[in-house]
């Protein structure tokens, strides 16, 4: 029996289990057995795929962003307002047929927005070439959400799609570290009090991925899809905005009525008459949480003109990668002015984080 044979069977299995408190373990173990059976799926088709279909984007930019979307809600015409570009727009579906990107500046942050062709209901398992668009969000560091105001509806598709594939949109990692252990079996510390799922099913969970022996800390009250995400280890967790588009072609007592279908907060806009767009702006910078860092130059003067884009909890490691691929190497320590240190022109490693608005001067070694 082959992997989509077995996957086929154990979801039988659980669509004729009834959901009650008496099978929730079971159904949970079934979930985990089939995450391991898709990971072992999309691990061998990984390495048959071909990387010519034009979904491999090079990065640029100070962050990116991914537009996920179903066909005709206006993503085209939304990135073009969003940054100039000259993505083909047309009254009929699929009129993208690979990535279009496009370069947003604002507020001093280069952004790059990507464009993919509308996904359908069932990408996640290949349809219309869903599980290659869906993979480039897995590097996104936002994903928007763009629904039409007539179909709000369409939210539950776009996040079930994207969770099948292994995103997890607006959430946190768990507070769990397992360690592997040679002996032992398995050993579990809680620090709080599991109301959600109990210490019996993550003992299994560990046991379906071939784990016997490993010292297990949980920090936080876990449910039982999260154990088996965590155990999986084939998540990604990702920040997503929603944008409602062509609120131009409808009144103030529709849209009341739209947000009432919505599980989220969102972003209501018209890509055709610009309406909001400079809202939009702002949402995507606040959502990427950047912050922007003065350099000084050491016995020079600070550079307020044009700050280096960073983004909360980067460190001045991460600054010396962005400015050049051999600085961290010669770096010798930093100084800063700002709210991340007790006093102006304090010395500092690399590993120091920085804050909004601080001022950085980097020592490097006198060799260098």
């Amino acid at each position: 029996m082959g992997i989509p044979e077995k996957i086929k069977a154990i979801q039988d299995e659980m669509a004729r289990t009834q959901i009650n408190k008496a099978t929730e373990h079971h159904l949970g173990l079934l979930r985990a057995k089939i995450a391991k059976l898709k990971h072992e799926q999309e691990s061998a088709s990984s390495k048959k795929s071909s990387k010519d279909d034009g979904f491999d984007v090079r990065r640029t930019g100070d962050a990116t962003v991914v537009f996920i979307g179903l066909p005709s809600v206006g993503k085209s015409t939304l990135l073009n307002a969003l940054t100039g570009a000259k993505s083909t727009v047309g009254a009929f579906q699929f009129t993208t047929l690979t990535v279009v990107p496009g370069i947003m500046e604002y507020r001093g942050a280069r952004i790059q927005v990507l464009d993919l062709p509308g996904i359908i209901k069932g990408a996640s398992t290949g349809r219309g070439m869903g599980k290659r668009m869906l993979a480039v969000a897995r590097n996104a560091d936002l994903v928007l959400l763009v629904l039409d105001v007539f179909q709000p509806y369409h939210e539950s598709v776009l996040t079930t799609e994207l969770g099948n594939v292994g995103i997890r949109l607006n959430q946190t990692p768990p507070n769990i570290t397992i360690e592997k252990t040679g002996k032992g079996g398995i050993a579990i510390a809680q620090q709080v009090k599991l109301a959600s799922t109990t210490t019996e099913f993550l003992e299994d969970v560990l046991h379906v991925y071939g784990i016997t022996s490993a010292r297990v800390v949980i920090r936080e009250d876990v449910t039982t899809e999260q154990v088996v995400d965590h155990i999986s280890g084939n998540r990604t967790y990702a920040k997503a905005l929603t944008i409602v588009n062509k609120i131009d072609l409808v009144d103030a007592k529709f849209l009341e009525n739209m947000r009432s279908t919505l599980k989220s907060e969102c972003v209501e806009v018209s890509a055709d008459t610009g309406t909001n767009v400079e809202n939009l702006k702002e949402r995507i910078y606040e959502s990427l949480e950047f912050i922007r860092i003065y350099m000084r130059p050491k016995g020079g003067k600070t550079d307020y003109d044009e700050p280096l884009i960073m983004r909360k909890g980067n460190t001045i490691g991460d600054v010396c990668d962005k400015l050049h691929r051999t600085m961290r190497r010669k770096f010798r320590y930093g100084m800063v002015w700002g709210t991340s240190v007790k006093f102006g022109g304090q010395r500092v490693g690399i590993v120091h984080q920085l804050h909004d608005e601080d001022v950085l001067t980097i020592i490097k070694e006198k060799w260098a």
